[in-house]
């Protein structure tokens, strides 16, 4: 046998072939040495494939998955897109239909206003006010939006995205053209202007009015320069017992969002032309005052101003005026006024239907009281012309002899307007001339005729009436005076300067009555001051009478005698009672009274009213 046929090892195959690792066993060491290791083997090939595989699926899963996201969040775009658009025009459908009468009426709800503050008046009449009040747009009832009926889960839900737009919306911004108010006669009474304001807008509002929110709104008010236009609006108003009005907006753009801010609100833009609307408000009861209607006189101012007082004071440079009045509010109290001060021109009648301006005042700022508002006003005589002497006088002697006089009162603001009112007369009957009395006088025959010819010193204390702090100068006095048999208790009727008549004697002649005084020309007069004793400016008043005829009057010769019995026989004289008017002319210090040269100069008081008495003994008559 040979060696090759007991080895019991495989046998050994020649060629190109790869060596390969014996098969393990009992023998084969777990690790092998470094230098042991194996080359690549061909299972790692085959694992980078299938990474690269696996790699390749998951890109393309992604990409899927992305293309799936896009193609969904783009349809739901356009979806949600197209339901935006739906919806838009659904509900601007709805309010292309929608009529300002609607807005007005259903929509738009105001509360107040709740006060009213003039800023600024303009050269041409114009009044800058600010008008504060509550107000809000109940949109959901106009757009059909509210939840107040149940017509099914379709409409709720198709309401829901109206409510939601609206919430989104907000706010709208409101730009009003001039409005133009006329009367229910087609006159102008007032332009309104007004900057861009905005509204709030809410949907389902509650019941009361908590969802209302503050608005503050500023008004150019021009009102009318057509004053009777005015007066006939507030007759018809006032018999009708409601204001009624036409409002006339050329043009109303409403846009949504502030005022101030930009955005895709201010895409949202609605335009009314040429709106015509109807206005009416029912006249409140006032106090004091009858209920308006169709048989009830509408009241006069009078009877809406109460003086309580007033006074004048003599300055170094002008006369100065103040008052308190009291007006009757005819606005609600739900709404409150502050108001500037308010300037006035007073006026008196004038010969030929004119006007003489006697004043200027000015009230303090106010505010609206209920039921009436208290005015402080002060001022001063204004530069009276030439010739202001009949005006005044006519005014004097009307408020002494407790007749009201009728003045003008007019505001240079709207110089337009003028309204005639009463000034009151005083409660009690002011005696302006007292303690008149002759002293030193002395009766002597006219040798020229058959009469008597008077001379002494008139006497007589002028006293103004309470609140009349003036300072007079008396320069002169023109007394008629009738002269009685004993005292006189009753004083004369003031006679108007119009009815002053030279030759007149009353007809018929007062009892006791047998003289008559009456000077052919003024007397130069004197007077000097005293205490007020809790009265205006008190005067003592001396005028020197030297030979002024004393007539007996028609009838009275008998009368006459009996007097002359008494002082020739009387141990004490007789007692001559004294009545009659006297026209003064005075300076008032401060009163810018001026004649044709610019020259200041007196006035004249004319038929003053006064009695007294005069003692007049034996020493006294001069036969």
């Amino acid at each position: 046998m040979t060696l090759a046929e007991n080895d019991n090892s495989p046998p050994c195959i020649k060629g190109k072939g790869k060596a390969r690792h014996p098969e393990p066993s009992e023998q084969t060491p777990l690790l092998l040495h470094h230098n042991e290791v194996a080359p690549s083997q061909p299972r790692a090939t085959d694992d980078e494939n299938v990474d690269l595989e696996s790699s390749s699926d998951a890109r393309r899963r992604l990409w899927s998955k992305l293309v799936f996201v896009f193609l969904a969040s783009l349809s739901s775009c356009i979806v949600i897109f197209l339901l935006l658009v739906l919806l838009a025009f659904f509900y601007a459908a709805r309010l292309s239909d929608v009529s300002p009468e609607d807005v007005l009426e259903n929509a738009l709800v105001i509360q107040g206003p709740y006060r009213v503050s003039v800023l600024d008046v303009t050269a041409d009449g114009g009044t800058w006010i600010q008008v504060q009040a509550r107000a809000g747009i109940d949109a959901g009832s106009i757009m059909g939006a509210d939840m107040d009926d149940d017509e099914g889960t379709f409409y709720n839900i198709w309401k829901s995205f109206g409510q939601w737009g609206v919430k989104m919306l907000g706010r709208v911004t409101v730009d009003v053209s001039t409005v133009q108010i006329f009367s229910q006669r087609q006159a102008l009474l007032a332009t309104f202007d007004s900057p861009p304001f905005e509204l709030p807008l809410t949907v389902d509002p509650p019941y009361d009015d908590s969802w209302l929110s503050p608005l503050s709104l500023t008004l150019l008010v021009v009102p009318t320069r057509n004053a009777s236009d005015v007066n006939q609006f507030v007759h018809d108003s006032w018999h009708s017992g409601a204001a009624s009005v036409h409002a006339s907006i050329p043009s109303v753009i409403v846009s949504g969002g502030s005022t101030n801010k930009d955005g895709w609100r201010h895409m949202l833009r609605l335009q009314r032309l040429g709106i015509q609307t109807q206005l009416s408000m029912k006249l409140p009861p006032i106090p004091g005052l009858p209920t308006p209607g169709r048989d009830v006189p509408l009241p006069s101012i009078s009877q809406l101003i109460t003086l309580q007082s007033f006074g004048v004071q003599s300055e170094a440079k002008d006369v100065t005026v103040h008052a308190l009045a009291t007006v009757i509010n005819p606005v609600p109290p739900i709404m409150n006024l502050i108001a500037p001060s308010l300037p006035f021109i007073i006026s008196l009648p004038g010969e030929n239907h004119s006007s003489v301006p006697i004043a200027s005042v000015h009230t303090d700022p106010f505010t609206l009281t209920h039921p009436s508002v208290t005015l402080t006003i002060s001022g001063s005589i204004l530069p009276l012309p030439t010739d202001p002497s009949a005006s005044i006088s006519t005014f004097i002697s009307r408020y002494l002899s407790l007749e009201p006089n009728l003045v003008s009162v007019a505001c240079p603001l709207f110089p337009s307007f003028a309204v005639d009112m009463e000034f009151p007369a005083p409660s009690s009957k002011p005696h302006i001339l007292r303690n008149v009395t002759i002293h030193d006088m002395k009766i002597k025959p006219n040798s020229a005729s058959t009469g008597f010819l008077a001379s002494g010193s008139v006497f007589a204390r002028i006293v103004l009436p309470k609140g009349m702090d003036l300072t007079l100068d008396v320069t002169r006095v023109f007394p008629d005076v009738l002269v009685f048999d004993g005292e006189v208790h009753e004083l004369p009727t003031l006679l108007l300067p119009q009815q002053k008549d030279e030759e007149e004697l009353p007809d018929p002649l007062p009892e006791h009555a047998f003289g008559h005084i009456r000077p052919e020309d003024w007397l130069e007069a004197t007077s000097v001051q005293v205490d007020s004793e809790g009265e205006g400016s008190i005067f003592a008043v001396t005028a020197d009478m030297v030979n002024v005829p004393l007539e007996v009057l028609p009838g009275r010769q008998k009368q006459f005698s009996n007097f002359i019995s008494k002082v020739v026989f009387g141990t004490h004289g007789a007692l001559a009672g004294l009545q009659g008017t006297t026209d003064v002319g005075v300076h008032i210090l401060g009163l810018p009274f001026r004649d044709h040269e610019d020259t200041a100069t007196e006035m004249d008081l004319l038929g003053l009213p006064f009695q007294g008495s005069v003692r007049v003994g034996m020493k006294d008559l001069l036969v």
